[in-house]
Formats: C-alpha cells, sequence, structure tokens
C-alpha cells in the first residue's frame, strides 16, 4: 500500500476550482434543451391547445428546419424561399412586443436575443387549410437552436400570424 501526500497551494487550489467552474458552465451551456410549447392567446394570433414537446435545437442545415416545421405537421416546399440575417432589436417597440407574445406563448422568448444577429428562415407552406392565399413559415435561428418564428400569410389586409402549432 502506497500513500502519498501533497501540499496544494492556494493558487492552484484557486485554479483548479475554477477549471471546474467553467467545466460546469460548459456543460450546461450546451446541454441539448427540450421546450414544452403550451396554449396561450394573444393579440395577435393563437396557439393550439395541444402540448407538444419539440426539439428546439441541433439546427444546422435548412434540411433541418423543414423537419423542424413538419413535427408540427406542416409541409413546405423544399428549398427555403429566404435565408438571410436579420437582427432582433435592441429595443421592442409594439408591433415587435405583440409578436415577442406568440413566442412566449409557444415556449420562446426573442428578449433573450435583443441585438443579435440571427439567421430567418423563410419557407412557403403548401397545406395550410381554409386559406385561400399564400402562407409561409419563418424560423429565427441563432447558433443551432429555434429561438423563434410564425406562420402567417401573405396579405397585408386581412392576414394572419400565429405560432408554429396548426390552429
Amino acid at each position: 500500500m502506497f500513500v502519498y501526500s501533497f501540499k496544494a497551494s492556494t493558487v492552484r487550489l484557486l485554479g483548479v476550482v475554477c477549471v471546474a467552474l467553467v467545466g460546469l458552465i460548459a456543460l450546461v451551456a450546451f446541454v441539448p434543451t427540450y421546450v414544452t410549447a403550451g396554449s396561450a392567446d394573444t393579440s395577435v394570433g393563437q396557439v393550439s391547445d395541444q402540448s407538444v414537446s419539440i426539439r428546439y435545437d441541433k439546427i444546422k442545415t435548412e434540411q433541418d428546419v423543414v423537419k423542424f416545421l413538419e413535427q408540427f405537421g406542416w409541409q413546405v416546399e423544399g428549398k427555403s424561399i429566404e435565408c438571410k440575417s436579420v437582427t432582433v432589436p435592441a429595443e421592442f417597440d409594439k408591433i415587435y412586443a405583440g409578436y415577442n407574445q406568440i413566442q412566449l406563448a409557444q415556449g420562446l422568448d426573442l428578449a433573450r436575443y435583443k441585438g443579435k444577429e440571427v439567421t430567418r428562415y423563410t419557407f412557403k407552406v403548401t397545406n395550410y387549410e381554409g386559406h385561400e392565399g399564400t402562407v409561409y413559415a419563418n424560423v429565427l435561428v441563432w447558433r443551432k437552436k429555434v429561438i423563434g418564428g410564425d406562420v402567417c400569410s401573405a396579405e397585408i389586409t386581412n392576414g394572419f400570424v400565429q405560432g408554429f402549432e396548426k390552429k
């Protein structure tokens, strides 16, 4: 049997504690997240009463966005109409605050991403029932994670904006 003894200096001990703390923070930051989308009424749109557990992370390609939308039952044209970098406003006006209410209703919050540059994917929805016009799905992605989005009509008057869940 061997017995080892050592004397750790305060600086080394503090260094080890700091490295462990940084490792723990990194682990918490990169663990996959699951968000449960619930039901709520908003001034801009409604989300259905179904509660669905949807994976919002691991978005690496445009096809991952399509798979994400398919989880909600949406069928979209295979290629996005637009893939564009946009900046979430640092201060929300009345319209953006209302839009964020839709995000909050589906378990997301754009307020955490104020001032951040994100990628917006826009797809044409091909299976929206009860609407004659063009319908789009917009998905906002930041660091491979869905942070927001909507399904909306292209019409300015008598249009609609809703969360990802089908009505």
